[in-house]
């Protein structure tokens, strides 16, 4: 009984590994919000974020995982590039451009398409079996359909206003465009009445949803670096490194004003410290950690999750107010989480080792072990028995 409960316990750990993560990130969208209303550059903000990350996880990666790392090779060394590039500065600053030339709704429902994206690429690198006749691999599709398409409901369907507890009556991104506007008038007016352009939102569009294939395709590529160099710290650590550079030349080709680098004790400060050392630093690990135990589907059906953590800390933090959509697809969303774990769980049941032992297939034909036993033989009777040389010679 002992054994079956550590094992349930264990089987728990990327499950909650993932929700902390998709916490964690929802946040990051809330700080994201604030810095712009503060009026920091995005690209900047990208780059200080993978520059803190690497900075908290490269000594905890030597003092961690000194003794038992093995030696680096060059083929680690580019996967942790190419990762780097998809998942870092290329999905981050694809997304941004994207959102600046739609609107943030639009941009934070294209992100629900990773799940879509990461299924069939999964399925493609042959690191997920389809298994479509099956009832988990049917639970797999219909759980990934359902997720992204309550995440969609939850972003453009409104619906009437749903009042879960009192108004808190706090609006932190009000009152940083408010101190924004006094000092600075022209960015607070841009920021404040910048509009999407309709001629802009293919392209847009395009944009994001490139940004969702180059975060699938991370998810992908990660999996195989942990089973390549199976060391978390490390691995991550050096895709922040190659992060921080890429992003950092990227941002400064286009920005390369003084005063968006300078940091202050403000919330520029915080939102790069919590986005670097939190998200992209110790969140990084857990979500390597969760792709190597469970597979890149696993971790990718949790990001519409990330949708309703956003809402209630918009609703309670930002005095965004909570609809009925938000609700409906909440809904959807938990109802199709579990419906792929389900299918999930069901197939990796199926594949252990001990459910081969304990269940026999219904058709298998019984049979007879016949078990033959070997007798030592009869002894020889008198007249068979060898006569002694003595006797021999006598007659």
């Amino acid at each position: 009984m002992g054994g079956a409960g550590w094992g349930v316990m264990e089987g728990m750990k990327p499950v909650a590994g993932m929700v902390v993560v998709q916490f964690v990130f929802a946040g990051v969208n809330i700080f994201y919000k604030l810095a712009v209303c503060d009026g920091m550059d995005m690209r900047v903000l990208i780059a200080y974020r993978y520059l803190f990350a690497s900075v908290v996880l490269a000594p905890l990666a030597y003092f961690v995982e000194r003794k038992k790392r093995t030696k680096l090779t060059w083929r680690v060394v580019l996967l942790s590039f190419v990762c780097g590039l998809c998942g870092g500065s290329l999905a981050q600053n694809l997304y941004i451009s994207g959102m600046k030339l739609t609107s943030a709704t639009f941009a934070s429902a294209m992100t629900n398409l990773i799940p879509a994206i990461t299924f069939v690429l999964a399925v493609l690198f042959r690191y997920e079996g389809l298994a479509i006749r099956t009832v988990p691999g049917q639970a797999k599709v219909a759980g990934t359909l359902l997720g992204v398409g309550g995440a969609m409901l939850l972003t453009f369907y409104k619906g009437a206003q749903v009042t879960l507890w009192p108004p808190t009556h706090v609006n932190l991104a009000a009152q940083l465009a408010a101190r924004h506007h006094s000092s600075h008038p022209s960015a607070a007016a841009t920021i404040a009445t910048s509009e999407p352009s309709s001629s802009n939102r293919a392209m847009g569009s395009l944009l994001c949803t490139g940004s969702c294939f180059f975060y699938a395709l991370w998810l992908i590529l990660q999996a195989r670096l942990s089973r390549e160099y199976p060391f978390h710290y490390s691995t991550t650590a050096l895709m922040c490194l190659m992060s921080t550079l890429q992003s950092a030349l990227f941002a400064l080709c286009f920005d390369r004003d003084p005063a968006q680098w300078r940091l202050a004790f403000d919330v520029r400060l915080l939102a790069v410290v919590y986005t670097g050392v939190l998200a992209s630093g110790v969140m990084l690990v857990v979500l390597s950690s969760c792709v190597k135990r469970r597979g890149p589907l696993f971790a990718s059906v949790f990001n519409p999750m990330m949708l309703v953590v956003v809402a209630v800390l918009s609703s309670l933090l930002l005095g965004e107010e909570l609809h009925l959509g938000s609700v409906l697809g909440a809904v959807l969303i938990v109802v199709g989480l579990y419906a792929v774990l389900w299918g999930k769980g069901r197939e990796a049941a199926a594949a252990s080792p001990e459910h081969g032992k304990a269940a026999a297939p219904a058709h298998e034909v019984p049979h007879i072990d016949i078990v033959v036993h070997r007798h030592p033989p009869p002894p020889p009777s008198p007249q068979q028995q060898p006569q002694s040389p003595a006797s021999a010679a006598a007659r």
